[in-house]
């Protein structure tokens, strides 16, 4: 029940309002919340507020809680003081499924072999709560888990949590993230019954806020440094080698510095690069994820920020050869198309499903697109066609209808600017014709449908205009399983959109940026954490046959920060002071009167003696 003001307008402008004491009832029909008013106090103006402190005072009574003068807030029960509040709801739902999958018996055994305080465990979970609930640097995850939640195991302890403490726990993880990461994934693997016959595997960018890169180092063919403690090379600006995955090795060999065993090339670990946010300005690092057909995450890989996506598939299939998947088919884009990619993923009785570029004008995509074949219906928006090239590889067509108009009517608008900026030009002297040649080639959309004639004139390619437009809304697929069906083959490819949602929430809803961390190794145990929140959605996996009240909101509730109470509150904890750089998010508005919030808080009280 609750107290809830209603106000009526009159003829004349005036405003009445009245004191309701209403609640709310389910209404099975119509499925849905609705008000119900139990009493009417009259007009707020004239309330009588004698009656309604005796009504408090006699609900008072009847509960037992004495308040003070019959007003304010009630005192506290004897032999107790009220000492804080804080949210319990979405830290517990996490640590519930944290203890579910294992992770904690697993940190805490791989601790036990080592000197390590068994602690470690509780203080990579509260990290990887503080990622999921509240996103921030470390130094504020510490007064977030000491004033703004209960992390069990932590609260309530003689534990103070320290940043050196997070870092310390970081540079342990890294050093057994491979372990971490196959456990992990296995106890996943074996609650949610997860079917492994596809992996998905993509790679994003994330920049740094910081214009100086990293020195180069000498570095394997998996990116990792050779030679920690030799002497930074000063150009690190070099452009990778296409297959050796970092800088190329001509660079050390031109100054006269011989390259240790093993060494792929020389590059710093956050340094420019192709971006994926558009910000080839900033120094990056490359990050790659695998995923299941359900979207969970398999494993998390980083790379220095210039390394070319080629390779880069060849090491992750090598990183989950002993997991013992079984035969599994590797679904990539046409970044990772190359022969070297394929013989590798198809070696060992494994198969491949990639993209292939029609725009590529290879050999494969021309003579798919001079095939000719009906195409079948797979699904609402795809249709497929398979065309006979090569006896060893399978090619598919997939064109997309809603993909086709929406191509049609970007390039119209594109010629319609193109067509825009060359009206004139016949008339203007060659070298200004020159010129606006010249800005036209910076923005290759426009570029593209340019012609220039014998005389140096500027008209609009109707040839490539046309040649674009048979290109609209398809995309060709190639695999080395000959049992799968052209439905299977295109419908697996467009579950891709697993990996981009992963990547969605790992940079907007964990806020995997900014990166607070130079050192690399600290680099790589910040971004493995990332997506250990994104692991099973209680709302698509039955982790307990009994439904919880709280699963239903949960991943809501988790990707908010909640304080219960006010800021003028008197035993509202004091805010930490922040950190640099740190973010703050508004805290969540307080719900309707008689409502209650999705995560119950915990309130701790402590006994006189």
């Amino acid at each position: 029940m609750f107290v809830r003001t209603s106000t009526r307008e009159n003829a004349d402008g005036s405003k009445v309002s009245y004191l309701q004491l209403a609640h709310n009832e389910w209404d099975p029909a119509a499925k849905t919340s609705r008000t119900k008013v139990l009493y009417s106090f009259g007009r707020a103006d004239q309330l009588d507020r004698a009656a309604i402190e005796r009504l408090i005072k006699a609900l008072t009574r009847l509960l037992g809680s004495p308040t003070a003068g019959g007003r304010g807030r009630p005192e506290p029960l004897p032999g107790l003081e009220f000492v804080e509040s804080r949210p319990l709801g979405g830290a517990w739902l996490l640590d519930g499924l944290w203890r579910r999958l294992g992770i904690d018996t697993l940190l805490r055994r791989l601790a036990a072999g080592t000197r390590r305080d068994p602690v470690v465990e509780r203080v990579l979970f509260a990290l990887v709560a503080n990622r999921a609930l509240a996103p921030s640097s470390k130094l504020a995850a510490t007064g977030w888990v000491a004033h703004d939640v209960h992390v069990p195991g932590l609260t309530g302890t003689d534990y103070t949590l320290s940043d050196d403490a997070c870092y310390r726990a970081m540079d342990w993880l890294i050093k057994v993230e491979e372990k971490v990461a196959r456990g992990v994934f296995d106890a996943v693997a074996d609650l949610l019954n997860l079917e492994v016959d596809l992996i998905f595997f993509d790679t994003t960018s994330t920049y740094f806020e910081t214009e100086d890169p990293d020195p180069a180092m000498w570095r394997d063919e998996h990116g990792r440094v050779l030679d920690p403690d030799g002497e930074p090379d000063r150009e690190a600006g070099a452009e990778p080698s296409e297959e050796s995955g970092t800088e190329g090795e001509a660079e050390g060999e031109a100054e006269g510095e011989a390259p240790p065993a093993g060494a792929a090339g020389r590059a710093g670990f956050c340094t420019h690069g192709k971006s994926t946010d558009a910000r080839d300005d900033l120094p990056q690092v490359i990050v790659g994820m695998a995923v299941t057909r359900d979207g969970i995450p398999v494993r998390v890989w980083c790379w220095p920020g210039n390394t070319s996506d080629s390779p880069l598939i060849r090491q992750v299939r090598d990183d989950l050869r002993d997991w013992t998947l079984g035969k599994v088919i590797w679904v990539a884009e046409g970044g990772f198309t190359s022969a070297a990619n394929r013989r590798h993923l198809a070696a060992g009785g494994s198969g491949y499903i990639l993209g292939e570029k029609l725009r590529s004008g290879s050999a494969e995509a021309t003579a798919a697109l001079a095939r000719q074949g009906r195409y079948q219906q797979v699904a609402e928006n795809v249709r497929v066609k398979e065309v006979k090239i090569a006896e060893h590889e399978r090619f598919v067509v997939c064109h997309n209808p809603e993909a086709a108009d929406r191509d049609a009517a970007v390039r119209a608008r594109l010629v319609a600017r193109l067509e825009a900026m060359i009206p004139d030009s016949d008339r203007l002297p060659p070298t200004q014709r020159a010129e606006l040649r010249g800005v036209i080639s910076t923005r290759p959309g426009l570029h593209r449908f340019l012609r220039t004639t014998p005389s140096g004139l500027l008209r609009v390619d109707a040839a490539k205009v046309a040649a674009d437009a048979r290109l609209d809304g398809k995309y060709l697929l190639r695999t080395s399983d000959p049992h799968l069906s052209t439905e299977d083959i295109a419908l697996g490819y467009t579950q891709l959109l697993e990996v981009e949602r992963g990547w969605r929430d790992m940079k907007q809803v964990l806020d995997l940026r900014p990166v607070y961390h130079r050192l690399e190794d600290r680099i790589r145990a910040h971004v493995l954490p990332c997506c250990w929140p994104d692991r099973p959605d209680p709302r698509h996996h039955d982790l307990d046959p009994r439904p919880h009240p709280a699963a239903a909101p949960a991943r809501g509730h988790l990707h908010r920060s909640r304080r219960p109470l006010p800021p003028d509150h008197p035993h509202r904890p004091r805010d930490p002071p922040p950190a640099r750089g740190t973010r703050h998010r508004a805290p969540a508005a307080d719900p309707a009167p008689g409502h209650r919030r999705p995560g119950s808080a915990l309130t701790r009280h402590n006994t006189r003696a």
